[in-house]
């Protein structure tokens, strides 16, 4: 309960006392004509018919807080109708969980302004939880250790869940195989191409299950840097021929044979700690991991796919705008796989979000957290400007961390609908893509002017910051996005292809990613890359970034026009150091004063051709560790020289404190000034502020370099 109940009044004294001595019905007209500002309190044991002015127990013992976001909100509208609010808005919640049946949908009528914002907030001390989950409790354990639970409302009737939380943590749906991959063997030209031919013993335990039971399984097929879902619409026992519902991004195979697949969602396939099922008799079941007992483990099933909208009008006229949301819990949303499945050529970018913004200015998401949700955590879609995220943590997720801005739904978006000035700062976003694999930590599509600064994000299967969304060189409205003192670690994990700390698209003239360290970038099969200038990337600078285990390369250029990639630290990557792939008949980048350090392997890889009209290499310092010689492209040093290529550049130790550990700062005397490289202080990236908010940082990473 609260110990304080203020609200601000015309005169400057405090009435808290003398409001404690009043009945609530002569209470509620005085604050309502008489109120500057408004304190509404909300408490999971309150009542939406009450004012929320109150401490629960008053002398009449008829009023209180409010019970729920959506009766605070109507609240507040029922006295901007009567005119009597003229002060900013603080709506607090008491600690506890606010469980949502649907959306808290907010509009301009909810707005504040510059002079009197609206704050949704928690309570001094508090960690409100608002939720879209529902409790499931009343296991039972049978002989094997399985816990079961009947859910009357669930399976194929009313309430169907895809995703389960157990102790705030992502439960596995029933899969197999548990930590490897079927091969598709082959296509039969014959059929339609979603139809692929399995490994007979490998589709074994589907060939007893009814036809219902059947289309319940999911199968998803790794396409290099994707993953789509599909449900299973036949199978032929006969022949091994599995038809899969939907269309795929790409036809299977496309990206080599053996194409990787796995299969979810039937019980057979419940074999492992920490998978579950749930049945189409509503029959919910699990396999706890070691030492969890049912009588003290939290299992929660989602029932909604979002917990917050700002809908600005569609005309973009009039924006939500002057919220914020501070130190609130968002927690337990869901996500249900279509009919037809799901098929997104890259970065899951179809997907929603727990808290979705349309039209929405000056919005602040601060001190929060998100978690166990079966999307994105936050999308600023359209018209949204001047807001952040700061100090949010988004953990646990179907899909990625933060969206900004448009994706293929709208490609060229005026100058009205353009997103700008998204601010996400000192976030810590880790553990993603546990649904959609191609989900990316934070993701700017057609936008611009934002920044993504101080963050740290880890343990996802593609990239972690995305900028751009525009394949070749057409206009692009996705410039001046700066990407700073980020940490960018254990991505890829050797699930999906063709990913990078950062990964860039199209023309981005003002765009700067600098001060970044990025490490542990390791890919399925080609394309673990620490820096990544994709189609068409122009104008873009990468300076400062520490770059460091990654698997092809430290930097790489699809292809793109005048980059500049300067005064980085790159080391240890496992497949050549910096790559080229296509050759254009104008400069592509500039790539100067550089510390380039490895241990075996080539300095360059990909297509070299052309001359320095074509790329300039300059002032860099090359050190192969172990002594070998260093050959770019195939040329002793002094041939690549001769092609005024690093004419410049040495090749020396750069005498780091202790690259084996990771200590890149260089010690007196280094020959790195020699070329101009100018010391940074890469311990600056990654979040900042308490220990335990930075020791949430530095959880244990899954490692996949081998």
């Amino acid at each position: 309960m609260y110990t304080e109940v203020t609200i601000n009044f015309r005169g400057a004294y405090d009435m808290k006392q003398y409001l404690y001595g009043l009945t609530a019905s002569i209470l509620f007209p005085l604050l309502a004509i008489q109120a500057e500002g408004l304190t509404i309190y909300v408490t999971p044991d309150g009542n939406d018919a009450w004012s929320g002015r109150l401490e629960k127990q008053n002398r009449a013992g008829t009023d209180g807080p409010l019970a729920s976001p959506a009766g605070a909100r109507d609240a507040v509208r029922r006295m901007r109708t009567a005119g009597t609010i003229k002060g900013k808005v603080e709506i607090v919640f008491a600690g506890g969980t606010y469980q949502l049946k649907e959306p808290l949908i907010l509009t301009p009528e909810d707005s504040g302004t510059e002079k009197a914002p609206v704050f949704f907030k928690a309570a001094k001390r508090a960690s409100p939880v608002i939720s879209g989950g529902r409790k499931i409790t009343g296991f039972k354990t049978d002989s094997n250790g399985i816990w079961s639970a009947t859910i009357p409302d669930a399976g194929a009737g009313k309430w169907k869940f895809e995703q389960l939380y157990v102790n705030g943590r992502f439960a596995t749906r029933a899969r197999t195989p548990d930590n490897s991959y079927y091969r598709i063997q082959g296509m039969n030209e014959k059929l339609p191409k979603t139809v692929f031919i399995a490994n007979p013993a490998d589709i074994a335990p589907l060939r007893n299950l009814s036809p219902e039971q059947l289309s319940d399984v999911d199968v998803y097929l790794y396409h290099a840097w994707e993953c789509s879902i599909h449900h299973i619409e036949s199978l032929n026992q006969s022949s091994s021929e599995v038809t899969i519902a939907g269309e795929t991004p790409w036809p299977i195979q496309k990206w080599g044979k053996n194409q990787r697949y796995h299969l979810e969602n039937f019980k057979d396939a419940l074999d492992e700690p920490g998978e579950w099922f749930l049945d189409r008799d509503g029959t919910l079941y699990y396999k706890p991991m070691p030492g969890q007992d049912p009588a003290t483990s939290e299992v929660i099933a989602p029932a909604v796919p979002c917990l917050v909208r700002l809908a600005g009008d569609a005309g973009g006229k009039r924006p939500v705008e002057n919220i914020t949301f501070d130190s609130l819990g968002f927690m337990y949303t869901g996500n249900i796989l279509p009919p037809k499945g799901h098929a997104d050529h890259q970065a899951a970018v179809t997907v929603g979000a727990t808290i979705e913004a349309d039209n929405a200015r000056k919005i602040n998401i601060i001190n929060s957290s998100i978690g166990c949700i079966g999307n994105y955590g936050i999308w600023f879609h359209s018209a949204c400007r001047d807001s952040r995220v700061e100090k949010t943590s988004i953990r646990e997720m179907g899909a990625g961390g933060i969206k900004i801005g448009h994706g293929w739904e709208l490609n060229d978006p005026n100058e009205q609908q353009i997103t700008r000035n998204i601010t996400v700062n000192n976030c810590i976003i880790h553990k993603g893509g546990r649904i959609f694999r191609g989900a990316i930590g934070s993701w700017i599509g057609h936008s611009s002017d934002n920044t993504i600064t101080h963050n740290d994000i880890g343990d996802l299967f593609y990239t972690a910051v995305s900028v751009g969304w525009r394949w070749g060189y057409a206009p692009s409205v996705a410039k001046r996005n700066i990407i700073r003192f980020n940490r960018l670690h254990h991505i890829g994990q050797r699930v999906l292809s063709d990913m990078g700390g950062v990964y860039t698209l199209g023309p981005s003239e003002g765009t700067v990613v600098s001060d970044n360290v990025i490490h542990d970038v390791y890919a399925f099969d080609y394309g673990g890359w620490g820096l990544y200038t994709d189609e068409g990337s122009t104008g873009i600078i990468m300076e400062n970034n520490l770059v460091y285990n990654v698997k092809t390369g430290c930097f790489h250029q699809h292809y793109g026009r005048e980059n500049i990639i300067r005064n980085n630290i790159f080391a240890f990557s496992q497949n050549g150091q910096i790559q080229r792939s296509r050759t254009e008949p104008h400069l592509s980048f500039t790539f100067c004063k550089n510390l380039v350090y490895w241990n075996g392997g080539p300095l360059l890889t990909g297509n070299w051709a052309g001359d320095r009209s074509n790329y300039n290499m300059d002032s860099n310092l090359y050190c192969e560790a172990s002594g070998a010689e260093i050959k770019p492209a195939g040329n002793d040093f002094k041939a690549w020289q001769a092609k005024t290529n690093d004419v410049h550049s040495l090749i020396a130790n750069p005498l780091f404190v202790d690259p084996g550990k990771y200590d890149f700062n260089l010690k007196r005397g280094s020959p790195a000034r020699k070329i101009g490289f100018k010391s940074f202080d890469f311990n600056k990236a990654g979040v900042y502020g308490e220990k335990d908010w930075i020791k949430l940082a530095d959880e244990p990473m899954p490692t996949a370099k081998e």
